[in-house]
C-alpha cells in the first residue's frame, strides 16, 4: 500500500507545523502541543520503542524541543526537516556510547510517543565538551 505525495505532505504539515488539513484535521484541540521532542538515541528505538528506549545518557544529556510551527520545522513536497540545527547540551561528563539514532515525538519526558525515528549519519560521540548536533539535513521523508 502507498500514500499519495499530497497526503504525506498534508500528513506531515498537520504534525510537524501544525498546519491545519482542510477538511480532514485541525490543530482546535484545548491543549495541542506547542513543541516536538527531539531525542538522542544509542541504538534503534524500533518501532515499538519509546522516547526513552536506547535514550542517550551521557552527563547533561536532556530532550530538545522544537517548535511545532513553519518557524521550527519545514515540510516540502513528503519531507519535513528542522529550520535550524538541533544543538543538544554540552557533555560534563565521560562518554555515553555514540549516538546512533534521533527521535521526533510528543514532550513531556520518559517513556512518550515517538512519531518518528532514523539513524545519525556520521554518528556523533558523546562526551565531555562535545555539543551534540543535528543539523537541517536531518530529515523525515515519507514515501
Amino acid at each position: 500500500m502507498s500514500m499519495s505525495n499530497a497526503l504525506e505532505t498534508a500528513f506531515l504539515a498537520l504534525l510537524f507545523t501544525a498546519t491545519a488539513w482542510a477538511n480532514i484535521a485541525d490543530n482546535a484541540a484545548s491543549t495541542p502541543q506547542t513543541n516536538i521532542a527531539t531525542a538522542l538515541h544509542t541504538a534503534d528505538p524500533g518501532e515499538a520503542g519509546a522516547m526513552n528506549t536506547s535514550e542517550s545518557a551521557y552527563t547533561s544529556y536532556a530532550r530538545v524541543d522544537v517548535a511545532r510551527t513553519t518557524g521550527g520545522f519545514t515540510v516540502s513536497s513528503n519531507s519535513v526537516s528542522p529550520n535550524a540545527n538541533i544543538d543538544f547540551p554540552a557533555g560534563t561528563g565521560g562518554s555515553a556510547g555514540p549516538v546512533t539514532h534521533f527521535s521526533f515525538g510528543r514532550t513531556g519526558g520518559g517513556a512518550t510517543a515517538i512519531h518518528f525515528s532514523g539513524t545519525v549519519t556520521p554518528n556523533i560521540t558523546t562526551g565531555n565538551g562535545i555539543t551534540p548536533r543535528l543539523t537541517t539535513a536531518t530529515a523525515v521523508t515519507l514515501d
